[in-house]
């Protein structure tokens, strides 16, 4: 497995913990592949990189664990997970049951303003996805998914679709640059702030259900055929 030293050094550290920090930001260099799948990440290392002792480190490795991004191998430590399609077909079984009736208690409530906002961020998803601009990618899709969600009174829900939403950002960074994927992504999301104005949620329940389907089909395609994967 490669050892790689912390990318993070000389960063500040801006946020409420230092064990939220430093997950946000090993989360984000996972995700823009700094550690590659069989990454060491040695404790030691990292709390010297962060300024920090071992105990945030060890903590936000554990979230890291939670999250899947690592997992803890005996006699070693955390190592970054390699892509599982198992994991994959989980994370997004879970998507389409959540996210659907997220949708359905949040269609009702949804004011004109919400929808506005939510066009607002896939406008800038469209733009992101044009310009390459990578690191906004998953952000800006977490971002659009969340906003049509705002009028559901399910917090619990919520909690959950937004950690699977971090999750699938690992995943989906690897088939967004397809030009057929952009395009039809970009579609449906448009069609899916329509459909909510309009008040018609079982439409929008099912668009929103074949989105997150055809994210997982084309996923599945590009692993399969050009990535090492776990099955």
């Amino acid at each position: 497995m490669p050892l790689i030293m912390p990318k993070s050094l000389n960063r500040p550290l801006k946020h409420r913990t230092l064990s939220s920090a430093i997950v946000d930001q090993l989360r984000q260099e996972i995700l823009e592949g700094a550690y590659p799948a069989g990454t060491q990440l040695r404790q030691d290392a990292l709390a010297e990189a962060f300024g920090v002792s071992r105990i945030p480190v060890r903590e936000a490795l554990f979230l890291l664990e939670a999250e899947g991004f690592v997992h803890m191998v005996p006699h070693k430590g955390a190592v970054v997970s390699a892509l599982s399609l198992d994991e994959i077909n989980d994370v997004f079984d879970l998507r389409v049951t959540l996210e659907a009736r997220l949708l359905a208690g949040s269609v009702p409530h949804l004011t004109d303003l919400d929808l506005d906002g939510a066009a607002r961020l896939a406008e800038a998803f469209e733009q992101a996805m044009a310009a390459g601009d990578i690191a906004r990618w998953g952000v800006l899709n977490a971002e659009f998914h969340m906003a049509l969600y705002a009028g559901a009174m399910l917090p619990r829900t919520v909690a959950v679709v937004t950690g699977l939403l971090q999750t699938s950002d690992r995943y989906t960074r690897l088939q967004l640059s397809r030009g057929s994927f952009l395009d039809r992504s970009c579609e449906e999301h448009r069609m899916l702030v329509e459909l909510c104005r309009r008040r018609q949620s079982p439409e929008a329940c099912s668009l929103l259900r074949s989105h997150i389907e055809n994210v997982r089909r084309d996923l599945l395609q590009v692993l399969r055929g050009k990535l090492p994967v776990h099955t």
